[in-house]
């Protein structure tokens, strides 16, 4: 009888719903917190510099991580083809985090180092030319235009108030670092580095 009472009475319902669903949230997102597994860093991880921070905005501006996911998952078959599995470690100085879901191209958490700088810009320019098969656009753009410095040491600062280990140092020298660099050497940049930490333990 108190069943059917919740169940006809919108209100009571969705207030039940409510609180079921906020009670369960904390019991699984709280402890995170002080889990030092989840929110540690690797050993060795350093924040991007300021050319690959400006190469992982191309990243995403372009939407690369739409097809491409940067999460090894922890069975056999994915570690023998990418790499050891990714820890969340590695992505505590990520904001936002590029793990995705879906692959309509291979994962790139362990990208960085695979391939030459020559290589990832032939396949950015006309990816074509090195997989033939590939179903990836070409991005000749980014080949012609440069990153413009003027914000980059705003996103640092920002960084850092999430917990980025960002220097003063750091920030000061972030516009000189990018400014003028065509946005093919940022994102060439970004994936040199892409799963180095985990590679090199």
């Amino acid at each position: 009888m108190k069943h059917e009472t919740i169940e006809k009475n919108l209100p009571l319902m969705v207030v039940m719903i409510v609180i079921a669903l906020s009670w369960a949230g904390l019991v699984e997102i709280v402890p995170l917190f002080w889990d030092t597994d989840t929110n540690k860093p690797v050993e060795g991880l350093k924040p991007h510099t300021a050319l690959e921070l400006e190469g992982r905005d191309i990243y995403i501006r372009e939407g690369c991580h739409v097809c491409h996911t940067q999460m090894v998952r922890p069975f056999r078959a994915e570690t023998e083809r990418y790499g050891p599995y990714s820890v969340a470690g590695e992505s505590v100085y990520e904001h936002p985090f590029l793990w995705g879901s879906k692959r309509t191209g291979p994962d790139l958490a362990r990208l960085g180092g695979r391939y030459s700088d020559e290589w990832h810009r032939a396949h950015m320019y006309n990816p074509r030319d090195v997989v033939p098969e590939s179903k990836m656009p070409s991005y000749p753009w980014l080949f012609e235009d440069k990153v413009d410095g003027r914000d980059t040491p705003n996103k640092m600062k920002a960084l850092r108030m999430v917990g980025v280990p960002y220097t003063d140092e750091d920030i000061e020298g972030a516009k000189e670092a990018v400014d003028g660099v065509t946005e093919i050497e940022a994102l060439v940049a970004y994936l040199q580095q892409l799963g180095t930490v985990i590679t090199k333990r």
